[in-house]
């Protein structure tokens, strides 16, 4: 669904960068449709240690995905659990943050400025105002503390975002997906997906849908949205006898951890704007006959949109595009045993999700 332009806007919103132990190319196109609402961020020091990258492909209102770009990974920061060394758990409960940090007040005036002040912008310009640079983005963490106002009652958005994330962390590898944006690993060529699209038709997600009260209409649910996971969506969250992992669209990620070893050559993670135009193992074949000729690595990410760009208006390859490729530069783990091998994209859907790696689903 959704208002197609005459003309698609082709100009890309790209950035690149790196640390000692990987290099990032990202870019982000507007395409077909008459708003942008992806999202996206690239912090390759979320600390000395650490990089976060994160899509997140709006729908109803880019309000939301751009709330994630700016607060995802401050949360994932301050918990806890990754203090502790719990990037799994981090990850997850800073998913459901987002939900209860839209509430309220703060949550209305929040969104209000990302989703309704910011329409003025457009382009380029937006592209790299949402997308703050690691060093920025975590000299000041908020406390959130509550507001009082006339929105104090403020029962959360009905726009929503996907929310697909990468932590990297020495030879450790941490992925929290919710929604069908989609985050794959090319290991020796080949492609290993470590997420799952959440969509109406997986059997667990359709029993969540309907003990929760909901119903699955022409693939969607409540005849609405065409994903079952999102950030937002709070119309989806309201049966108060349940908690918030069980309603009929929940924020609550699958997370996938896998070791990285020197089979290792890139990670990609994309929105759905992608992915309805390539397989998993169609875009690693892709950017692998790419990095034969071209090193930058947001101009590979560009070369995938102007790849994927429908012709005209109307069906696969008239979506946002989003894409951030993250290649690795030195051999990780020799010792990596051959237990961690993920299962391969070209396997079936069911298989392809259970990757040997420890998957924490919660």
């Amino acid at each position: 669904m959704g208002i197609y332009l005459s003309t698609p806007k082709t100009e890309k919103a790209s950035e690149d960068g790196e640390n000692d132990k990987l290099r990032f190319g990202l870019s982000s196109m507007q395409g077909w449709r008459a708003s942008m609402e992806d999202a996206h961020a690239a912090h390759p020091y979320l600390d000395e240690s650490t990089s976060f990258f994160g899509v997140f492909d709006g729908h109803g209102g880019k309000a939301v995905s751009k709330f994630c770009a700016k607060y995802l990974h401050q949360q994932v920061l301050k918990h806890e659990a990754y203090i502790a060394g719990d990037l799994g758990t981090s990850l997850q409960k800073s998913f459901l943050r987002m939900d209860e940090m839209m509430l309220g007040q703060r949550g209305w005036r929040e969104l209000a400025v990302l989703g309704d002040k910011m329409e003025k912008l457009s382009g380029m310009l937006e592209g790299f105002i949402w997308s703050p640079k690691g060093g920025e983005a975590n000299d000041r963490v908020d406390d959130w503390a509550f507001e009082e106002g006339p929105h104090s009652d403020f029962s959360g958005p009905n726009c929503g975002s996907t929310a697909c994330v990468a932590i990297i962390q020495g030879n450790k590898l941490v992925v929290a997906n919710a929604g069908d944006s989609r985050c794959v690993l090319s290991r020796k060529g080949q492609a290993h997906n470590l997420s799952k699209d959440h969509k109406p038709d997986l059997e667990a997600e359709k029993d969540r849908i309907l003990k929760a009260g909901g119903f699955i209409q022409v693939g969607r649910v409540n005849g609405s949205i065409n994903l079952t996971r999102a950030i937002g969506d709070m119309e989806f969250k309201q049966n108060k006898f349940l908690p918030v992992e069980k309603q009929i669209v929940t924020a609550d990620p699958d997370i996938t951890s896998v070791e990285l070893c020197d089979d290792d050559e890139f990670l990609v993670i994309a929105c759905d704007g992608i992915w309805d135009c390539m397989s998993s193992q169609q875009l690693v074949d892709f950017i692998h006959g790419q990095l034969k000729t071209e090193d930058k690595l947001s101009a590979v990410c560009e070369k995938v949109f102007e790849r994927c760009l429908a012709p005209t208006a109307g069906g696969e390859g008239c979506d946002n595009m989003t894409m951030i490729l993250i290649q690795f530069k030195n051999p990780s783990n020799p010792s990596a045993p051959v237990t961690n091998q993920p299962q391969s994209s070209a396997e079936s859907s069911e298989a392809d999700n259970k990757i040997a790696e420890k998957t924490e689903q919660n």
